[in-house]
Order: C-alpha cells, then sequence, then structure tokens
C-alpha cells in the first residue's frame, strides 16, 4: 500500500469512543500538520495535529511537542453497529491504522463499534403534599450531556406500583448541576392505594435498572389523622365484608378528591353550575321584591338553523330567571318554512317573543341591526340561533351592570358538544385592549345600553365573520374603558358542532379577511400607523406598530463576574441591534477576577458603553436604581446578563409597543429556555402562588390558552429579566424597592406600582430572547436564600396581599389557580355561603 514520503505519523488506537495518535510533516517539523477524517468511507471532518506530544518529540528529536491528536467520534456513530475509521494526511495518502509485529503498515482502516453506556444523575425528594418527587438525568461520559426524560419505575413495599416519565421541569436541578431542565418526575399517590403504616418506595431508571439517589424512602403516605382513620376503616371494610359495596364507596368517597382542570372541566362546570345558581338566589333574596329590572333586548338573527339547536336556543331563553325580557328573533330571508313555523309558534306561546322577517338575505350583521332597530329594551343582548344561555345569564348581567357604572357588559363562555358536555371554556381577563386588537376574546355573552350602540353604530356589513369584532373595537373608541365590565361568570354556551366555527375556523375563513380589516380599520381610526396580519391562517391578528427611531433607551444590565455569559449578552445586543439610539450601561457588582477587568476595559472602548462598578454586596434593586439614576433616556431596558436576543428588530419592536399608548409604562418580552421550552410570558399574581409565570414549559409554538402565548396582552406584571420601563413613569413610582425586595419580587412590585398608579403593562409576544433563567446568581430554592426570601415574600404580602389588583389579577381569571398549573388548574366552585364569608373577609379587612 502507498504511503506518503513528506508525513508520517501513528494511530494509537481507539478507547470509548476517543481516536487518539500523532502526524508530523516532513518539511515543516515545526508546523502541526491536520488529517483527513473518514467514516465508513465518507469524510466527517478534519483535524490539527497540535496536541502535546512529550513521548514523539524525545523520540524523533523534534523542535515542538505539538505533533499530537485526539478526537472524540460523531454520536451518529456510536449507536453500537460497525463502521470503518480511516485518516488521511493532506496529499490523501492513508495514515497506518494498524502495524505487524516488524512494525509494517498492514491496514489503513480499521473497523470499531462502540455504544454509550450512560451514566445517571439523581435524586428522591421525598412524598410531600400527597406526592413522591425527585429527578434524575442521564449523562453521556463521552460529551458530558445531561438529559432528561428518562423512564421511571416505582415498586411499594416490593411491588411494582407505577412507571413513569422524569419530564417535568426542575429549574432547580438545571441551576445546580446543569443540563435539560426536564428532568423531574412527580407521582399521586391515588386514594385506593393509600394506606397507613409506613411504606417503602424504591425507584430505578428502566430499562437500565439503576437505583436513584436517594432511594429507597420510607414514609407515611397519610398526611391527617381523619384520612389516616377512614383508610384503617376501609381496610376492616374490605376485608371482612366485601360483598357490602355500598359502605366501601361511601368511605371512597369520604377520601380526599383530586382538584379540576381543564382536562376535566366537565366535572367543574356540574359543580359550577348549581354553585352558581345558588349565589345568585341568595343576592336576589338580598334586592328584593321592589328590584327594579330593566328591559333586555335579545337579538337573534338566524338563518337556516338545526332545529334542535334552535328550539333549545329558544327554550334557554324562556328559562331565564330574570323575566323582563324581548326575544327578537330575525329570520334573514325566511327561506325555511319549518324555521318560520316554529318562530311564528314561539311567538304565539310567549307575547315577549317577536318575530321580524326579512324579505332577504342580508347576512349576520345585517340581520342583527333589523333586531336592534325594532328592539324597545334599555339593554341589548346578542345571541346565536344555535346557542345557549345559562339560566342566570340575564340576572346576573343586569345585576353587574346595576351595581356598577358599566355601559358595556360580557361574560365568560364554553361550549357544549352534541352529547350535553361542556368543554373549551373561555374564561377571560377583565377589560384587555391589547389583547382585544389580537382576537375577538370577548364574544359573549355581550350586553350593551341600547343609548351606546345609538351612538356608536350599527354592525357593518362590510365585515360579515367579524362584525362583533368590529362593534366592540368601535365600542372602546366611545364608551371609557373603565366602564367595559368583565362579569367573570360562565352564562354563555357555544353549540359545537361539526358545522360550527366553534369547531372549525375554515367554515368561515371570510372571517380572518374581515378581522384584519377590522383591526386595522379600527387603528387607522385612532391615528395609528401599523400592519395587521392573521396568524398562522387564523382569527388571530398580529399587530405591527410603526417603529420610532427618534426615541432612546438606555440598557442596564447587571453582572458579576461570569465574563463568557455577560459578554455573549451584550455582544448580541452591541451587534444585533437595528435600533440606533440606545446606549448600555453594564453593572459590574464588584467582579474579583482579571478577566472582568479586562472585559470592562475592553468593552468601554465602545462609546455606547460605559461600566458602573458597585463594590456592595448583591442587591438586584439597588443595582439597577443606581445606574436609571445615570439615565436620561426616554426608556430604561432593564436586561440580566443571561438573556441572549437574536432579532435585530427587538429594540424597535418594544419601544412601538410602548409608544402605542401614553398609558403603557413598561413592556415585556416572551422569553424561552435553552431547550426552547417557554420560560416567561407574563406574570400572574395572587395570594396563593404569589407571582407564577404563566404558560411555563409550554413548547415553543404552541398558542397557549385562547393564543395568550402568541398574542399580545394587558399583563398585571412581566419580568425584569428583559423589561422596557419608561424613565419617567420608572421615577414616579420611586423605582425598585431595595430595601424590602432587594432580590426577588422586585420586578413584580415594580409592575404593581405601575398598575396602581393606572399605566399599563404589555406582555409583547414578537419579543423574543433565550433566557437561562438563575444562571447568574442561582435559585431562590437553596438553602441559604429560603430567609431572605421568606421575607421578601412577606414584604410583597404585606403591601399588596389586601389589595383588589392582587387579590384578583385583573389579567388572569378567578377561576384558574396560581399556585398550580397556570391556565390548567381551576379553583374549586365557590358557593354562596362561601362566598358571603369572602365578603364578609373582605369588609372586616
Amino acid at each position: 500500500m502507498p504511503l506518503s514520503n513528506r508525513f508520517t505519523g501513528h494511530f494509537d488506537g481507539l478507547v470509548d469512543g476517543m481516536a487518539r495518535g500523532w502526524a508530523i510533516d516532513g518539511l515543516h517539523h515545526t508546523t502541526p500538520t491536520w488529517l483527513h477524517v473518514l467514516i465508513d468511507g465518507q469524510e466527517v471532518g478534519r483535524i490539527e495535529c497540535n496536541a502535546p506530544r512529550n513521548d514523539v518529540q524525545e523520540a524523533g528529536g523534534l523542535q515542538t511537542n505539538r505533533v499530537g491528536f485526539e478526537f472524540a467520534l460523531p454520536d451518529t456513530f456510536v449507536d453500537g453497529q460497525p463502521h470503518t475509521l480511516s485518516l488521511r494526511f493532506p496529499d490523501r495518502l492513508p495514515l497506518p491504522m494498524e502495524l505487524t509485529s516488524d512494525g509494517t503498515p498492514s491496514a489503513t482502516e480499521i473497523t470499531f463499534t462502540v455504544r454509550t453506556v450512560y451514566q445517571f444523575n439523581s435524586y428522591v425528594d421525598g412524598y410531600k403534599h400527597g406526592a413522591l418527587r425527585g429527578w434524575v438525568q442521564r449523562i453521556n461520559p463521552r460529551t458530558g450531556e445531561r438529559t432528561g426524560g428518562c423512564e421511571i419505575a416505582v415498586t411499594m413495599d416490593g411491588v411494582r406500583f407505577t412507571q413513569c416519565r422524569a419530564d417535568r421541569y426542575r429549574g432547580d436541578v438545571a441551576a445546580a448541576v446543569g443540563g435539560d431542565p426536564n428532568c423531574g418526575f412527580e407521582i399521586r399517590i391515588p386514594p385506593q392505594r393509600k394506606r397507613t403504616g409506613q411504606v417503602t418506595f424504591r425507584f430505578t431508571v428502566v430499562p437500565d435498572d439503576v437505583e436513584l439517589d436517594g432511594g429507597p424512602i420510607v414514609t407515611s403516605i397519610v398526611e391527617d389523622a381523619l384520612e389516616g382513620k377512614l383508610l384503617d376503616l376501609t381496610s376492616t371494610v374490605e376485608r371482612l365484608h366485601r360483598e357490602i359495596k355500598t359502605l366501601r364507596s361511601a368511605l371512597v368517597d369520604l377520601l380526599p378528591t383530586p382538584g379540576f382542570t381543564l382536562g376535566d372541566y366537565d366535572r367543574w362546570a356540574r359543580q359550577y353550575y348549581p354553585a352558581l345558581r345558588e349565589r345568585v338566589a341568595a343576592e336576589r333574596a338580598l334586592r328584593g321584591p321592589s328590584y327594579n329590572e330593566p328591559l333586555v333586548s335579545v337579538i337573534c338573527p338566524t338563518y337556516k338553523p338545526e332545529m334542535p339547536d334552535f328550539t333549545a336556543a329558544v327554550d334557554s331563553v324562556l328559562n331565564q330567571t330574570y323575566r323582563n325580557w324581548e326575544l327578537l328573533i330575525v329570520d334573514d330571508g325566511g327561506k325555511c318554512p319549518a324555521t318560520a313555523a316554529r318562530i311564528k309558534a314561539y311567538s304565539e306561546q310567549d307575547s315577549r317573543i317577536r318575530p321580524i322577517t326579512l324579505k332577504k338575505n342580508v347576512g349576520i350583521a345585517g340581520a342583527t341591526n333589523a333586531g336592534i332597530e325594532a328592539a324597545k329594551g334599555e339593554w341589548i343582548a346578542f345571541f346565536d340561533h344555535d346557542d345557549l344561555l345559562v339560566d342566570v345569564a340575564l340576572e346576573v348581567m343586569i345585576a353587574r351592570a346595576k351595581a356598577s357604572h358599566a355601559e358595556v357588559l360580557y361574560s365568560d363562555e364554553d361550549k357544549i358538544d352534541q352529547a350535553g358536555y361542556f368543554l373549551e371554556p373561555n374564561l377571560k381577563p377583565d377589560f384587555n385592549y391589547r389583547y382585544l386588537l389580537g382576537c375577538n376574546y370577548i364574544c359573549h355573552l355581550l350586553v350593551v345600553r341600547r343609548d351606546v350602540l345609538d351612538r356608536t353604530g350599527a354592525l357593518a356589513t362590510r365585515y360579515d365573520g367579524a362584525q362583533d369584532h368590529d362593534l366592540i373595537l368601535r365600542l372602546t373608541e366611545t364608551v371609557p374603558h373603565d366602564r367595559i365590565l368583565h362579569v367573570p361568570e360562565v352564562l354563555y354556551h357555544w353549540r359545537k358542532t361539526a358545522n360550527s366555527t366553534a369547531v372549525r375556523v375554515d367554515n368561515k375563513t371570510y372571517a380572518i379577511d374581515s378581522g384584519i380589516r377590522a383591526v386595522g380599520d379600527h387603528l387607522k381610526r385612532l391615528g395609528h400607523k401599523a400592519k395587521v396580519s392573521s396568524i398562522r391562517g387564523l382569527t388571530l391578528y398580529h399587530v405591527g406598530w410603526a417603529p420610532d427611531p427618534r426615541a432612546s433607551v438606555t440598557i442596564i444590565i447587571p453582572f458579576k463576574d461570569q465574563i463568557e455569559t455577560t459578554r455573549e449578552c451584550v455582544e448580541r445586543v452591541l451587534t444585533k441591534t437595528k435600533h440606533k439610539k440606545f446606549d448600555v450601561i453594564l453593572v459590574d457588582n464588584w467582579s474579583v477576577t482579571q478577566e472582568a477587568r479586562d472585559f470592562c476595559a475592553l468593552i468601554e472602548r465602545d462609546p455606547r458603553v460605559s461600566v458602573l462598578r458597585v463594590e456592595e454586596d448583591f442587591n438586584f434593586s439597588r443595582l439597577n436604581n443606581l445606574a436609571a439614576v445615570r439615565s436620561t433616556s426616554d426608556f430604561l431596558f432593564f436586561m440580566n446578563n443571561d438573556l441572549f436576543v437574536d432579532d435585530p428588530n427587538w429594540l424597535s419592536i418594544v419601544i412601538a409597543e410602548a409608544q402605542s399608548d401614553p398609558n403603557i409604562a413598561a413592556v415585556g418580552g416572551k422569553f424561552f429556555y435553552p431547550n426552547g421550552m417557554i420560560q416567561h410570558v407574563g406574570v400572574a399574581v395572587g395570594p396563593a402562588g404569589i407571582a407564577a409565570h404563566v404558560h411555563r414549559g409550554l413548547p415553543d409554538g404552541d398558542y397557549g390558552y385562547i393564543g395568550r402565548a402568541v398574542l399580545s396582552h394587558d399583563v398585571t406584571a412581566v419580568t425584569a429579566a428583559g423589561m422596557l420601563v419608561r424613565r419617567a413613569c420608572f421615577e414616579a413610582v420611586g423605582g425598585f424597592d431595595e430595601k424590602s425586595l432587594t432580590v426577588a419580587y422586585n420586578d413584580v412590585d415594580l409592575c404593581l406600582k405601575l398598575r396602581s398608579k393606572g399605566w399599563r403593562i404589555i406582555q409583547c409576544n414578537e419579543f423574543t430572547a433565550v433566557h437561562h433563567e438563575s444562571l447568574s446568581r442561582g435559585s431562590d430554592d437553596r438553602p441559604e436564600h429560603e430567609a431572605r426570601f421568606f421575607r421578601e415574600t412577606q414584604a410583597l404580602l404585606d403591601r399588596w396581599g389586601q389589595t383588589d389588583l392582587f387579590r384578583r389579577d385583573p389579567a388572569y381569571s378567578p377561576h384558574f389557580t396560581v399556585d398550580l398549573q397556570t391556565f390548567y388548574d381551576l379553583t374549586p366552585p365557590v358557593r354562596a355561603a362561601a362566598a358571603a364569608d369572602i365578603e364578609m373577609t373582605r369588609a372586616t379587612s
């Protein structure tokens, strides 16, 4: 076999997927040569021979020892299958791979088979709040990569209990050891598997059969005396009287029941509606018989409805507990004799039902206008011909209207399928103008004062398909926003059939174009320069505001050492920001490394960057306040040094969002973990969960709840990991609280201060970045932080705990929990007695 006359070398071998050897250029001993790497006959890369090899230098009398090489096989070929490896010099001749006993080359390639034997890092946290918790990461020993998603087998007292995948988000683990944060597991013990006494759980990774650290655990899974007694009694009954099924069922029913989620919304709804009726009856009793009921005109345009659905719709109006209503059924074109006959029969049955027959089909907007024109009521309610009103709907809406100064009211809604199951609720925020630009989240049930409707104008037929969205947008132009009232009760059921828009938006594709025009025309009337477009071909709309290049911004980035991370953050800002009028203040919080000093000296050569050195203990609030005082810009942008931007338009986007309304004080962004999962799309507040990052852990591209992960919207708080704030507003509320909230919740507190002054906070989902959460300072869950975190939690509660803004986040439905999975776990339905207790507590506090 021909070998190179110019190059020489030796292949030491392949061990655990790592190839090693050396090679030199006979003409240029002091210059490292390089080799072609071929696997299965295909070149996969080149390697430079510049690793130190003292043994080769001494043996050959070379001037340099930089002749060695080592490289790891690509993961693609570490698959347990046979492959061939060969190395070639720059002149394409082969490096000998094997030698005979006398040292002559015998092969120019070798065959190898390598399979990764993984290691595991894990811990079983224990049993708490009814669940077994822990985490495990699989470690690739070749690359050091740590991944989650392992399968876990669990035994209880030696018997196989369950199997799960460890893929729940564990930010604390990622912060402590790195790697994939989706490595946690949580296993709840079902009531029927519980028993009193000590129970032993063992946890193993399958199929590797590796036991997790921290296990096995021996614990009692009965958490209170009552539950223990019930379990003991159940065990006795099952052992002695297995045939008495009714007794056993009764005992099981006494055990704690699981909470409610969107996944079992029907079960929640069937408890909610009786509780709602009970609360409404209690309020009715307090009002007394002299209560004045203004006339409500229910407008129902109809066109060839399915008769069973239409009958159910009309019956739902007839069944209203509120009595002073009229139902105007507008037969659009009168083309269906059966529909006309049914309408006539209804009008003869109840004089409050008034039929209107149009000679020709004019569409939903025209038919609705005909009903409004004939209406006699003080209030107008909009109703579709195949939907359902909850029996207390009008009573609740008018009671809320009379108790407030509202001129426009809307309720929550859900859907009902052909089998009668309740599903897909739209549990809405209080009036949310920015969200309304992105979609018609208000929809049903909508009730409007007649005089306000007359002032606003009729429905526009040119927006058919989005005529209700256009109407609501025009109402916002004439009605003060504080007189648009959200009634957080589910009072309306959309009928979900095969042909309804509740099932398929493509049944009315014209609605998308109409919606784009409605939003665009609304913004033009207000004098905004903005481009409106559909998001992914749906009735969700992106609003692209025209950026203002004149707005000035100071970007404030605190850091302490960690120069690799900080440099990446700052260089991205400097090189990936299209907006020109900005400067950067780096707040050096007592860095101690020479690398930090060199970095600061170098970065300050850029005229856009200055460094403020603060030699004090870490106080996030104070660091940002000190930098803010030095700024004279229109806006301040607070940025963590582990936030990495990539879109050149990022700053233009947030500035344009803030300048779309002078009442917008702050704008936050949509941030992702390095693995592509959502970290932040706004913060919901409340006494139970304090401050929760909503939609945390959703994959990129997920719409979130009713579009909230893709549509920009008003929120109560955003994270200061990346937050734009008007400097004048920041100064007006005193900036961050550097005394009581040095580390945690200072951004939430700032946002609450801004909101309490009447300013708006926007979650701008068009601004995206990657956030390595807590990479800079670690998690608050660590023991050394617990005391401080407790104090700061209490400080926030003391300041805001009794305020309406905190107790019921206006941007988040009260039907969702804050302390569990946001926009998924539901609060238990509140009955009349509980509601009275709540109001009494509020009154006395």
